[in-house]
């Protein structure tokens, strides 16, 4: 069935705008037909009772599908990208089950956040996370923020119960402490939050490295291979879902 997200709380469920205009012209569904409506992180069986003007009304059958959440939000902060990896980045790991992206200002960022054409940017980028959370049946949308400069970003680690930098000096050294075996240690400690951080091409800067595990950040090991910065990301997600799911 197809999903679709709202904002308001199920008994007030209407669905407009560019969903509804793809329920009515794209699927050509009818009244009776039945589709999966999120709201408030439950996912509805509903049923379309009648369509008005650019609006379809919906009502619950009672019955919910289970989450596939991961038990764990894991919010990925990244070291702006070239070109549309960041697009890249926001779908695939909507897809794995990152909870936000956070992207930063890196040392080695060759692109600069437009300020002008950001906002049009983070749109796009909330857009494409919207379609990735459907199309994998997610019961959250991933929040995108707005970069934010490497100072700001360390003053956010206090927010996440545990914190993991890809480093790629960690990489290349013959003695590394496995990444599933960190995460058995969050996974012990009950952990709820993870802020896995990435650099972009070129990687974390030394001194960028050096702060944040100052700060309190650990190293994870990604393997004995350079991985590309759209890549790192979803091998990371990856082995979080093996070790928790």
């Amino acid at each position: 069935m197809q999903r679709y997200f709202i904002e308001t709380t199920i008994e007030e469920a209407r669905i407009s705008g560019e969903d509804a205009r793809h329920i009515e012209r794209v699927m050509r569904m009818k009244e009776g037909d039945k589709i999966v409506v999120v709201a408030q992180n439950i996912a509805h069986i509903c049923t379309i009772i009648a369509f008005e003007e650019d609006e379809v009304l919906v009502q619950s059958t009672g019955q919910t599908l289970p989450s596939p959440e991961l038990p764990v939000h894991v919010t990925v902060a990244c070291g702006l990208p070239k070109g549309d990896k960041l697009e890249l980045i926001t779908q695939k790991a909507t897809e794995l089950g990152m909870f936000a992206l956070l992207p930063f200002e890196a040392e080695r960022s060759i692109v600069k956040w437009d300020k002008k054409k950001g906002a049009k940017k983070q749109e796009r980028l909330q857009k494409i996370a919207k379609e990735a959370a459907e199309q994998s049946h997610r019961t959250h949308i991933p929040e995108i923020y707005e970069p934010i400069t490497f100072k700001q970003l360390i003053e956010q680690m206090g927010n996440f119960d545990a914190v993991f930098i890809a480093d790629e000096e960690d990489a290349k050294a013959e003695k590394r402490t496995g990444f599933a075996e960190k995460l058995k240690n969050v996974y012990d400690k009950k952990s709820k939050s993870i802020l896995i951080i990435f650099g972009p091409e070129g990687g974390i800067a030394r001194k960028e490295a050096d702060a944040l595990l100052q700060a309190g950040a650990q190293t994870m090991s990604l393997g004995p291979r350079i991985l590309r910065a759209e890549t790192a990301p979803l091998y990371a997600l990856s082995a979080i879902s093996y070790e928790f799911e």
